[in-house]
């Protein structure tokens, strides 16, 4: 007797390797630094970075009140330390991502700040 497939579970967490694969699979992304650690750009713009102090992601959002919404609608993905208290920008915890949601959380961020030339191609590629 055969036994039973078992389904696995799609299984959360996000390694720095694949964070930086997605982040760079954005067009105009590059790599640099901010605050001395290793962070992406976009035209010169601040991106994302990884926190390896506490495995999480510096995302910043369009305002605080979008910040605090996040903050409320899920601790245990979202964070921040009293760095970013007064910025519009939080801490993702890898841990609790998927590659599915990081790509959209990126793509939103990144969509805020390329210049309109790469958004028209990157829309047009993706038909």
């Amino acid at each position: 007797m055969k036994k039973p497939v078992k389904k696995t579970a799609r299984r959360k967490g996000v390694t720095p390797a694949q964070l930086r694969q997605i982040a760079l699979s954005f067009p105009g992304t590059t790599e640099g630094s901010s605050y001395g650690k290793p962070s992406f750009h976009v035209a010169r713009k601040f991106f994302t970075r990884l926190r390896e102090e506490d495995d999480s992601i510096v995302l910043a959002v369009g305002s605080i009140d979008e910040r605090d919404m996040l903050l409320e609608s899920d601790a245990r993905l979202f964070h921040i330390t009293e760095h970013y208290r007064n910025y519009p920008a939080l801490l993702v915890r890898l841990a609790q991502l998927d590659a599915g949601m990081l790509r959209s959380m990126l793509e939103r961020r990144w969509r805020t700040i390329a210049p309109k030339k790469l958004l028209r191609e990157f829309d047009e590629a993706k038909g």
